[in-house]
């Protein structure tokens, strides 16, 4: 088992870092406005932000191919933005309109494409760790060499169906990365009351699972973790834990207040570790971009955000008879 690196200081290129920041900003952005339509009644149920978290998903989605797969819990809307999922039909689907990715009817917490060969943010904790684990036995089956990224986080780490998943996996040699989003709180305990072990990565020993942890507030580091997880599943070696240790600023959904922690330690890590700061650092001291060229990037974002709220916003509502339909295959 390896210890935690420190951020990846290898050469990156400014088209590299320029995809990283448009992608993290994306997110960003987008869970900005849905926070937005949540808070004027647009979208209702839950809603979990992934605002703090982005440089995880952005990271490994640079480490995949045409027919990797992924599959999550329900915070989930980052993962289908950077797995290239649009965002007019993202939004769509958070404010239940007909023109979403699952017509409506699924939500923040269900939705899918399998286009995108993403398998759904999934509202049962821990529930999406043995469907991953099914899915990269799929891939074993068909003799190729694709991929399954299996996210879940610290609260799901306590479930025993992951452990289960563990020792099928490994008994298996199945091709699933299981990606630990480690963002310190669970639902709103702290994951030092809530376990006794140091290292959720460490608990795959006990099956023969190499892992590591990972500084999930740098999308280079986690990129390069993300390339060694990935050759060893596709070498056929295996699956492969990496514990992405990250945080969230928002509380665990809309209605949580999270009083638990203190406005200062948030301040802190959003002043000091914030993932797309650090990317922005990088390419204004590389002169890879200037102010101007970062404020068009951030005006083009915000275009595509506040398009995708316009299109939600005048989509139909689904017909009355969508209630029948989708129910079996």
């Amino acid at each position: 088992m390896a210890a935690r690196k420190p951020a990846a200081q290898a050469n990156v290129s400014k088209e590299e870092l320029l995809s990283y920041y448009r992608d993290m900003l994306l997110i960003r952005r987008f869970e900005e406005k849905a926070g937005q339509l949540y808070g004027m009644g647009l979208i209702g149920g839950f809603c979990h932000l992934y605002i703090g978290q982005e440089a995880v998903v952005v990271g490994l989605e640079a480490c995949t191919k045409e027919g990797d797969k992924r599959v999550t819990s329900y915070r989930d809307h980052g993962h289908m933005l950077a797995c290239g999922m649009d965002a007019n039909g993202v939004m769509a689907e958070l404010t239940g309109r007909e023109g979403g990715y699952s017509k409506g009817k699924g939500g923040s917490m269900h939705m899918f494409s399998k286009e995108k060969h993403f398998y759904g943010g999934h509202g049962i904790v821990g529930a999406q760790v043995p469907l991953g684990a099914g899915l990269a036995f799929s891939d074993k089956y068909r003799g190729n060499d694709n991929v399954t990224f299996a996210y879940f986080g610290d609260g799901a780490a306590n479930q025993g169906q992951v452990y289960e998943t563990y020792n099928m996996a490994e008994l298996w040699d199945l091709p699933v990365i299981f990606v630990i989003e480690n963002n310190q709180y669970a639902m709103g305990t702290s994951v030092a009351r809530s376990t006794k072990s140091t290292s959720l990565y460490g608990r795959g020993e006990a099956y023969g699972i190499k892992g590591e942890e990972v500084d999930g507030m740098s999308v280079l580091a986690v990129k390069e973790a993300g390339e060694r997880a990935v050759a060893h599943c596709r070498a056929g070696k295996g699956p492969y834990i990496l514990e992405v240790k990250t945080y969230r600023y928002r509380g665990h959904s809309m209605s949580d207040p999270a009083k638990y922690r203190t406005r200062e330690e948030v301040q802190k890590m959003r002043e000091e570790r914030d993932p797309i700061e650090q990317i922005r650092a990088m390419l204004l001291t590389g002169s890879h971009a200037s102010e101007d060229d970062l404020k068009k990037i951030d005006k083009e974002i915000k275009d595509i955000v506040n398009e995708s709220a316009e299109f939600a916003k005048t989509s139909p509502e689904p017909a009355l008879d969508e209630l029948w339909t989708d129910i079996y295959a």
